[in-house]
């Protein structure tokens, strides 16, 4: 096998994982500004962590006592 070949490879293959890297992440990009239900759950979920929270709070405040 030939110097040549082996660099021809990697470049092939590199191209390919940037070109993956690029196609997700924009993937992922267009559905954070385009998808609304998006906005929503994340709403959701702060909510539920403030629940959370406030319940971990009280139950470490009931084991100090």
């Amino acid at each position: 096998m030939s110097t040549t070949t082996t660099n021809n490879t990697v470049i092939v293959r590199n191209y390919i994982i940037i070109a993956a890297t690029i196609m997700f992440a924009s993937m992922g990009l267009t559905d954070t500004f385009f998808a609304p239900t998006r906005a929503g759950q994340q709403n959701r979920l702060d909510n539920y962590g403030q629940v959370v929270s406030a319940g971990m709070v009280a139950y470490s405040q009931k084991l100090g006592r």
